[in-house]
Order: C-alpha cells, then sequence, then structure tokens
C-alpha cells in the first residue's frame, strides 16, 4: 500500500486506542470503588474496552513499522533496475583455473636497510586473505625503468612473516648488493599459513600448495615492477625455521623458482628426495644449503639432504645441489648477516645464468 494510505489507518488507530484505553481506565476505577463498598459491578465492559486498547496498539505498531519501510523499500528496486540496465562487461579470458581475487594494494610501513617495506593483503590458498610483506630495494626507486628479480622468503612460525622472525634479513641482502655480489632483488614475504606451530615442518605432506603460489605471484606482478615469475626471474629463500619451506618450493618447482636458498635449516631429508623426485619435467632444481662453520647440526642436516637427493629418485637425483660451510663470526647476528649475503649472491649467479 503507498504511504500516503497507510498514514491515515494509522491516525485512526491512534486515535480509537487513545479513547478505549480511557473509557477502561475510567471503568477500572468505577470497579475498584464498587469493590471497596461491597457492590455489584460488571466487568465485561472493563475487559471489551481493554481488548480494544491492546488491539489498536497492535494495529498502531504494524503500521508505523509498514510506514518506516516503505520510505525505504523503494531505493533498492530502483538501484536493481538501473544495475541491470548497463550492459554486462564480456568475461575475460583466462588460461587457468579462477583464483580468488586478490588485494594489490599496499601500504608502506618503513624503511629498513635503505629500501621501502609495504604490506597488504592477498588470498591465500585457502582463500582466506594473508598478509605479505614486500621490500624494495634503494634502486627501485630510482630506476624507473628497470625490472627487478623475485625473492620469495618463506617464515617458518604460523601467522607470521619472516622478516618477523629475522629482522636483519633485508640488511643482509642489501649489503651483499652494496658489495656488488648480487643485483638488486624485491623481496616478498608471505605469512605463514596457520593450523600448525610449524608449517615448514609438514610442508613436504604438500609442496604444491606452497610452491604453486599464483595469488602470490599474480598480485606481487600486478603491484610492482618484477620481472615475469619463472626460473630466470624468481627465486626462494629461507632462514633457519623458514629454510624447510624454501627447499621444498624450490625442489618441487624448478619452473617457477630458478633457484632455492636455505639457511640454518633443518630438514627431513627422505620427504623432500621424494618432492624433488616429482618435479616437472624439463626443469632442474638448484638448491644451496649453507650454515656457518660451528654449527654441527645444520652442517650434518644439509649433508644428509645432499646424500638423500643424489641418491633419489626421478628428478631429485639430477637436482643441483651445493653446500656453504664457511661462515664464520664472533656472534650469531653477524653470522647470520653473512649466510644472508651468501644467499643472496648465490640467488642472484644462478638467476642470471637461468635467465
Amino acid at each position: 500500500m503507498p504511504r500516503p494510505f497507510l498514514v491515515l489507518p494509522l491516525l485512526l488507530a491512534l486515535a480509537a486506542g487513545f479513547w478505549l484505553t480511557r473509557a477502561a481506565l475510567v471503568r477500572w476505577r468505577d470497579l475498584k470503588a464498587a469493590q471497596t463498598y461491597e457492590l455489584v459491578a460488571e466487568q465485561r465492559p472493563l475487559l471489551l474496552r481493554a481488548g480494544g486498547a491492546v488491539l489498536c496498539g497492535m494495529c498502531v505498531a504494524a503500521l508505523t513499522v509498514a510506514v518506516a519501510l516503505d520510505g525505504r523499500g523503494v531505493r533498492p528496486a530502483r538501484a536493481a533496475v538501473v544495475t541491470a540496465e548497463r550492459p554486462a562487461a564480456p568475461p575475460l579470458a583466462s588460461a587457468g583455473p579462477e583464483l580468488p581475487p586478490v588485494v594489490t594494494q599496499f601500504e608502506l610501513i618503513g624503511k629498513p636497510a635503505g629500501g621501502e617495506l609495504l604490506e597488504g593483503a592477498v588470498a591465500g590458498p585457502d582463500g582466506r586473505p594473508r598478509t605479505v610483506r614486500v621490500w624494495l630495494p634503494e634502486r627501485y626507486r630510482t630506476d624507473q625503468q628497470a625490472r627487478f628479480p623475485v625473492v620469495v622468503l618463506h617464515a617458518g612460525t604460523a601467522r607470521r612473516t619472516a622478516d618477523a622472525e629475522v629482522p636483519d634479513v633485508f640488511e643482509g641482502i642489501a649489503s651483499a648488493v652494496k658489495l656488488g655480489r648480487a643485483r638488486p632483488f624485491v623481496v616478498v614475504a608471505p605469512e605463514a599459513p596457520s593450523g600448525t606451530e610449524h608449517p615448514c615442518e609438514l610442508v613436504a605432506a604438500a609442496p604444491q600448495a606452497l610452491a604453486d603460489d599464483q595469488a602470490l605471484r599474480t598480485a606481487v606482478g600486478a603491484a610492482f615492477r618484477t620481472l615475469p615469475a619463472g626460473p630466470g626471474g624468481w627465486g626462494v629463500l629461507g632462514i633457519e625455521g623458514g629454510a624447510a619451506c624454501a627447499a621444498a618450493a624450490g625442489l618441487a618447482r624448478p619452473d617457477l623458482y630458478g633457484a632455492a636458498a636455505a639457511v640454518s635449516g633443518r630438514y627431513d631429508a627422505a620427504a623432500l628426495a621424494g618432492t624433488g623426485a616429482e618435479a616437472p619435467e624439463g626443469s632442474t632444481a638448484k638448491l644451496l644449503l649453507a650454515a656457518a662453520k660451528n654449527d654441527a647440526d645444520g652442517l650434518a642436516a644439509a649433508r644428509k639432504l645432499q646424500s638423500a637427493l643424489h641418491d633419489g629418485k626421478g628428478r631429485a637425483a639430477k637436482a643441483g645441489v651445493r653446500i656453504s660451510d664457511v661462515v664464520q663470526d664472533f656472534a650469531p647476528d653477524r653470522e647470520r648477516l653473512r649466510l644472508v649475503r651468501v644467499a643472496a649472491q648465490y640467488l642472484a649467479e644462478s638467476l642470471t645464468r637461468t635467465g
């Protein structure tokens, strides 16, 4: 019913309700007075008037809601008509499966190691948004025409990015560039998945989910001047808890990552050998396993993984594995800085040869 025709019944219901309520109160007073003097009084008029007042109140409430909604309900219908009248956009051709929407807006949150650190959100393999941090080297702003290789930096702690675990990682990469040992990289640090306290310990169960991160590559490629994803332009790095993730990604998809560097890690050698055995044909994994000279457990784990890959099946036996065991310094943080520098140099050399 149109709004003007609803107002009149509302006013009538208000008036009738007011009259019936007043009449019921009068009858109630008369009834109380009669009971005081022990006189007989008829209760039926009181009940009729009270019931009528309640009914009018219900009508007033219903009509008030109807009037309020009538003013608002017209607008969505009109909006729907306008939307329907617009011509539909032609569907975009897709070479692969449909991806969850990706957010390509990144905000500046800091300027470590002379570069810029930005943060945004990108859909994860499960479709839920996750934090992704991107470090841009100093040259990114000074050379507006250049496109940069990418290093994906894996974290070893659930719901954290690797730079939160290893705050000086950008210093190590920047120092390698300043010393002329590496070209500038764009470093991408996605948030590690949840579900377990140490995601990299379980990565061998589903290495493709980690390596074939198409949503991440799409978002980074759209937002930044990077080289196309592939063995000539993208590498992967993991430090300490994230080392096993980096090794798994590099072994599983050498067609996507030209090289992988794992620093101070501990590895499930048998599982990673199985991952390397199922790598795509036509590409060879390149892997650096680096540990400090006095890290006996780390070097033992690296050598065990190297042997497992060389003795493995399929593409695992063809993987190029190098071990770095020469870094030594007076403090653990200094050793880690130098190990990151070695990893950056290895990635730069390997991607240059591949590209």
